[in-house]
C-alpha cells in the first residue's frame, strides 16, 4: 500500500462519516417528535422572567 492510496482511502472515508453525520443531526432536528423541545426552547428567553430577576442590566461600562 502507498501513502496515495491510504491517503485516498481515509479521504473517502471520513467524507462518508461526515456526511452521514449531517444526515443524522437534519433527521433529529426535523423529527417530529422533538418539535415541542424545540419550541419550547426558542420561547425560553422570551416567556420566562424567572431566569431574570437576579440579572443587572449591562450598560456596557457607563453608568
Amino acid at each position: 500500500m502507498t501513502y496515495e492510496t491510504i491517503a485516498g482511502f481515509t479521504q473517502s472515508f471520513s467524507l462518508l462519516i461526515f456526511f452521514v453525520l449531517f444526515l443524522g443531526v437534519v433527521v433529529y432536528a426535523v423529527w417530529p417528535g422533538n418539535r415541542r423541545t424545540f419550541e419550547h426552547a426558542s420561547r425560553m428567553p422570551l416567556d420566562s422572567d424567572e431566569h431574570n430577576k437576579n440579572a443587572t442590566r449591562d450598560t456596557g461600562g457607563r453608568n
